[in-house]
């Protein structure tokens, strides 16, 4: 039987802390070309989630532990949804091809994220425009901005 416990949780917390990307993740994914991915992903604030859509799957958020912006844009960088998961909402479903980003509020939040398909890495042209690569100038602009960013605006830059 596999079990996320509030161990996991805490131990996922520690090493996000201590990453680099302010990231760490437990796959429940036996490998990673099974063909549903199913992991927690500890996320503590500071973290970049590039905004970026899977044209093939829909991707399934559910809080674990702690709040996280999720935004949906449409295919002109405009804020079509925003939701702050872990409060009222617990869990939240992001169409196949949905421009989407996620950013943690709080430390120690974990997210649990499902998705069809083998795992793959992002390609170029499923990024946003806008968007900066993990550790260029100007994603620390763009983190603050999704935590403000309300439904109809647009990234500045």
């Amino acid at each position: 039987m596999k079990q996320i416990t509030t161990t996991l949780l805490d131990e996922l917390t520690a090493r996000a802390q201590q990453a680099p990307r302010l990231r760490a993740h437990h796959n429940m994914h036996p490998e990673l070309s099974d063909p549903t991915q199913r992991l927690a992903v500890a996320m503590e604030p500071g973290t970049y989630v590039r905004a970026h859509r899977h044209p093939h799957t829909f991707e399934m958020l559910h809080s674990l532990r702690g709040r996280f912006v999720v935004l949906h844009f449409n295919q002109a960088g405009e804020v079509i949804d925003r939701v702050v998961l872990g409060d009222e909402v617990k869990m939240v479903e992001t169409p196949a091809g949905v421009w989407h980003a996620v950013l943690s509020l709080e430390e120690g939040a974990v997210i649990f994220e499902v998705k069809d398909g083998v795992y793959t890495p992002i390609p170029e042209e499923d990024y946003m425009p806008w968007t900066v690569a993990e550790g260029e100038q100007g994603m620390e602009a763009i983190i603050a901005w999704y935590a403000v960013a309300q439904i109809g605006d647009r990234f500045p830059g």
